[in-house]
């Protein structure tokens, strides 16, 4: 049989109105109240009209915009694959998801992207943005004038007005990098080569930053060379690697903070360099798990993508749809730590 409000309300000694807002998120009640009525109604096996809620909201169309940097590497397909999920979830309820792919960087195809979808009457946009200023106007104006909710996942955007970012914590990812670059290199002064994707993509910055800010303070001894950019480009990683090899064949480690891990392998080997670099990675690839079997690379850390690209669209749906909103501003990932010993 099914449990209705106005059982819950008479076993928690409540008005069914203090139970439909506990149990639509609507309106405050005491965190003590809201406890026991969530309690009993989980005791009595409470289940919400989720397809009755949605009937009542089609007549509202809910519309949200997703605008991704098509990069093309392993990792943001699976971010991809995220968006995907929760657009088919939402449009089983009535919903509308729009998806637009952008070139890597490209300013003006996001520019013209958010232009699309406003014509599109999106109520909600979900935004793998660019740190750009002309970026930036924008989301502040989708916010303020247009008041369209902007959710970021995966890279963020600086003093942008957006409800909240879906993604790893990148200075916390980097500073676990430096810190397990230290315990693989025995704690002494060493030479490493840090490498990184692009300058315009907030999480790899942030991950430089985080790296060489920790392995100053674990490590003041140690080199660290300058930041190259291969711009997630295997050629160009592979190029890079050679350059620095010809110039430091005594280089004990690498950072890599994005993809071209396999540029970066065949350029070692091309450059006839007999001891061991160790290296660390981003993101859990295939192509990176067996990398690590093979020893070629010491350590992978992952940050979920599926998470990040389902996540930002469900935030939006689900504020939208219940007035919820997000739990925080930073709704960040887990950092997942792999070697070949626990693949």
């Amino acid at each position: 049989m099914k449990v209705t409000i106005r059982q819950i309300a008479e076993a928690s000694g409540v008005s069914r109105g203090t139970v439909d807002r506990v149990l639509n998120n609507r309106g405050k009640v005491r965190p003590e109240v809201a406890s026991r009525v969530q309690k009993i109604a989980d005791e009595l096996g409470y289940k919400p009209n989720l397809l009755g809620r949605a009937l009542i909201k089609m007549k509202e169309d809910i519309k949200i915009g997703v605008i991704i940097q098509n990069i093309g590497t392993p990792f943001h397909k699976t971010v991809v694959e995220g968006v995907t999920k929760a657009k088919e979830e939402v449009e089983n309820f009535g919903g509308t998801v729009y998806i637009h792919l952008v070139d890597y960087g490209n300013v003006e195809q996001m520019l013209y992207a958010m232009n699309e979808l406003r014509k599109h009457n999106i109520r909600g946009l979900a935004l793998m943005p660019i740190d750009d200023d002309r970026i930036r106007q924008e989301v502040n104006q989708f916010s303020r004038e247009f008041k369209i909710p902007v959710v970021t996942f995966n890279m963020d955007i600086s003093e942008a007005d957006r409800i909240c970012f879906v993604g790893q914590n990148g200075v916390q990812g980097g500073e676990t990098a430096a810190g397990l670059m230290c315990d693989i290199l025995n704690g002494r002064p060493n030479k490493i080569a840090v490498i990184s994707g692009v300058w315009t993509n907030t999480s790899l910055s942030k991950r430089v930053h985080g790296f060489r800010k920790e392995m100053q303070n674990l490590s003041p001894g140690t080199i660290l060379l300058d930041t190259e950019y291969c711009l997630e480009d295997d050629k160009k990683s592979e190029e890079i690697i050679l350059r620095i090899l010809s110039e430091h064949r005594d280089l004990d480690g690498i950072y890599i903070t994005s993809h071209g891990e396999k540029g970066v392998c065949d350029g070692i080997a091309k450059s006839g360099v007999k001891h061991p670099i160790q290296m660390i990675v981003c993101d859990l690839s295939e192509q990176n798990y067996e990398y690590l079997r093979q020893g070629k690379v010491k350590i992978a850390i992952g940050q979920d993508g599926v998470y990040q690209g389902y996540e930002a669209v469900m935030v939006l749906y689900r504020q939208l749809f219940n007035d919820e909103p997000p739990q925080k501003e930073h709704l960040y990932t887990d950092i997942l730590i792999k070697t070949k010993y626990n693949l």
